[in-house]
């Protein structure tokens, strides 16, 4: 099936994937990390959902980081499991992969997962995206700290109406990034809805990209997002931009 998005699989990257989906399945027999239980549907479901986002996400061109760095740095927001990070941190190891999850014992499962995987590429941030997108690094650290409007891409999965995640995310794209929501059947449904809070995040369409598995929304970060934004904890879900 990746061969349909024309991923090649380097060297050991089927073992660790099929590593990273024992372990999923494994903790959440303790924790709730998916609803998905069957190992075929969760390959599906999980791994082969995770790299339809690799084409998109290698078309991007990275800005230039300190000491001339060049790699794609990326953000995905509300990690739950690790996915769609952690595959993508697999198959991608040239990129930076920041995984931002609020509750405790996931982060936990998150880091074990990166270490048992032997992911260097990943860190692992336990807070709100309503908070930390609006970190900016003290005077003392530069940017190395900073959250807000220095990654490559922000992306998310099954984290609510694309009004609400256009807030959560839009802050943390670059000027010049992307945002890329996994959706389904009700993209354009959503995306229309989101006009409002796209305009004030500073994204608009880029495009929308069908796979075999959903759709991938593609949002540009044409302009600066208000300082104000996105809105304090729970706010963007309560009361979501443009919607009621």
């Amino acid at each position: 099936m990746a061969a349909e998005l024309g991923i090649e699989f380097e060297p050991g990257d089927l073992e660790r994937l099929g590593l990273f989906l024992a372990l999923l399945l494994r903790a959440n027999e303790l924790t709730n990390l998916t609803a998905i239980t069957d190992p075929a549907q969760a390959w599906v479901k999980h791994i082969f959902d995770a790299l339809t986002l690799v084409p998109v996400l290698a078309s991007i061109e990275p800005a230039e980081g300190r000491g001339g760095a060049t790699h794609l740095r990326i953000i995905d927001v509300g990690s739950g499991g690790g996915v769609p990070a952690l595959p993508l941190a697999i198959v991608m190891p040239e990129a930076k992969f920041t995984l931002l999850e609020a509750t405790g014992k996931k982060c936990e499962f998150l880091r074990s997962a990166a270490a048992a995987l032997s992911l260097k590429n990943v860190e692992v941030i336990q807070g709100r995206a309503e908070t930390v997108a609006h970190h900016r690094g003290s005077k003392n650290d530069g940017r190395i700290n900073s959250r807000r409007e220095v990654y490559d891409a922000a992306i998310a999965r099954a984290l609510g109406h694309l009004a609400v995640l256009v807030e959560l995310l839009g802050a943390f794209a670059r000027p010049g990034g992307f945002v890329l929501a996994v959706k389904g059947a009700k993209a354009e449904q959503e995306l229309e809805e989101a006009g409002k809070a796209m305009g004030v995040m500073g994204l608009r369409h880029a495009e929308t990209v069908q796979t075999p598995t959903g759709r991938i929304v593609v949002l540009e970060k044409a302009s600066r997002t208000p300082r104000d934004y996105p809105r304090k904890d729970g706010e963007p879900s309560r009361k979501p931009i443009g919607i009621g």
